[in-house]
């Protein structure tokens, strides 16, 4: 997926995988399985993955079996790892109408004749050529109908896989050629999130300010708090209502409930010395650093978090003054070209830093003396450590801005930033990789925000660094043009 190479080279690598596993279930010597084109009842369909367990496969589709129309058809789960006792395989198999593990079935012939004698109709791979994946399995057909989805970001080149589930704009039919499977479209994007069910308390936050700041600026991704229930605190707090209209393809109204506390001292001081939590006039607020103290099922996403958390920029020696933009993917899709752009981007917007993870973390300091080297301050690119599932999605809403990696986008990364209402500017390639987060973009209704060359997503990414600094200077010199004397201005206000 990252190297140069042309599409035909792309399709004959996997096809040559492909081969490799028909060679080693041709030792086997099975006969071929036959199916009867007719049948009365539920249409049955199998998932089989590595992947039933703590990985972000199951984040994503973990609601899906039991979300399937059970009048309709039969859902069969066969799961190719032992039980790793978390909620998310605990969750497969009590909503599977049937859960097979074949873990402990070592060989492929005797696991492809328990799915064929399952009846299954149509039987979807959700490995590809990734780690556990047992593609011999599907090289023996032990369904009539063979599916590829969501876990590999590519074509299988394997005449034994029938279809991969994709989409329009992930996979436009001009570029049908890259892939051997036919093309199956979902309506919209074919790549799903379980973030309603995992992240409800994401959807509910107020925006922290400080009175004695004084005036009517609020910064609302410098200090977020968070919880499926914030009336506790909302009951016991100065709490106003900012609402803003922004003018898109329709005008879109933007509600923002932020609290006005008498001083933020204590959140300061508890993030400061590392406390798991502190009183807001009386209430209990959590370190949204210290959920894997409190409740580890909820660090890793296994259970909603129950109390009300804090998120600043404070805690990630973010500026709370600066335009962040962010990249929360593995460090290996940072090209050198994309390394161009983001630097290129921060030299246009001077108030701005980019804000990446330490994944890993021997990265670091290569990313910011090549940095430097294309002629920027290497402390302009801050680093954090990988975190636990809910801190990683839940931390996405202090950026401004997610500059995507053209070459391989982010998939679930960018699900999950968008999640958290941070806008994620995006450049699609050809390959099904690159054009992911286009597919989640269009699917939102957010085409602006998907370039057509490396110059626009440039352009895309200083606007939206420079739009607020520019709204600011325009209600300073409209105060002025009316003869009034300087006051405290804020971005947000109409």
């Amino acid at each position: 997926m990252l190297y140069p190479l042309t599409h035909e080279y792309r399709k004959a690598i996997a096809a040559r995988h492909a081969n490799l596993c028909l060679e080693k279930v041709h030792v086997l010597h099975k006969p071929p399985f036959k199916f009867c084109r007719e049948f009365t009842g539920r249409l049955r369909i199998g998932y089989v993955s590595s992947d039933f367990g703590n990985h972000p496969t199951s984040h994503l589709m973990q609601s899906v079996p039991g979300l399937h129309d059970r009048s309709r058809v039969e859902i069969f789960c066969y799961a190719l790892s032992p039980d790793d006792g978390t909620t998310f395989r605990a969750k497969i198999a009590r909503e599977s109408e049937h859960f097979i593990d074949l873990s402990s079935v070592a060989c492929n012939g005797k696991a492809a004749d328990r799915i064929h004698a399952d009846g299954v109709h149509v039987l979807v791979n959700m490995n590809g050529y990734t780690k556990g994946a047992r593609n011999e399995i599907f090289a023996l057909r032990p369904a009539p109908v063979q599916v590829m989805w969501l876990g590999y970001p590519g074509t299988s080149g394997a005449s034994f896989m029938d279809y991969i589930i994709t989409d329009a704009v992930t996979s436009p039919m001009e570029l049908q050629h890259q892939y051997s499977e036919k093309l199956a479209y979902m309506p919209y994007t074919y790549f799903i999130g379980d973030h309603k069910q995992m992240f409800p308390h994401l959807k509910e936050r107020l925006i922290v300010s400080d009175k004695t700041h004084g005036g009517n600026v609020v910064a609302d991704n410098v200090a977020v708090i968070n919880a499926t229930d914030l009336s506790p605190l909302v009951e016991s707090t100065d709490v106003k209502e900012i609402r803003e209209v922004v003018i898109a393809a329709k005008p879109v109204e933007i509600s923002l409930k932020v609290a006005e506390l008498p001083t933020t001292t204590q959140i300061e001081t508890m993030i400061a010395s590392g406390q798991v939590q502190t009183s807001v006039n009386g209430v209990v607020v959590q370190n949204g650093l210290a959920t894997t103290q409190t409740n580890n099922k909820a660090a890793t996403g296994e259970e909603v978090p129950q109390n009300i958390v804090i998120t600043t920029r404070q805690q990630y020696f973010l500026p709370d003054d600066a335009i962040v933009y962010c990249n929360f993917n593995q460090l290996y899709k940072i090209d050198p070209l994309t390394l161009q752009s983001w630097v290129y981007i921060l030299k246009h917007v001077p108030n701005s830093v980019l804000w990446l993870l330490r994944f890993p973390a021997v990265g670091e300091q290569n990313i910011k003396k090549t940095a430097e080297d294309l002629g920027i301050s290497g402390n302009r690119i801050i680093f954090s450590n990988v975190a636990a599932k809910e801190e990683h999605v839940r931390r996405g809403q202090l950026a401004d801005v997610c500059l995507d990696t053209p070459l391989c986008n982010g998939h679930t990364t960018s699900m999950d930033v968008l999640w958290t209402g941070t806008p994620v500017v995006t450049l699609p390639g050809e390959t099904l990789a690159s054009r992911v987060a286009a597919s989640q973009l269009a699917t939102l209704g957010c085409p602006e925000l998907i370039a057509r060359t490396r110059q626009e997503y440039q352009e895309i990414a200083i606007k939206l660094g420079t739009d607020r600094l520019e709204k600011l200077f325009s209600k300073m010199w409209e105060r002025f043009s009316r003869g009034e004397q300087p006051d405290h201005v804020s971005a947000n206000d109409k």
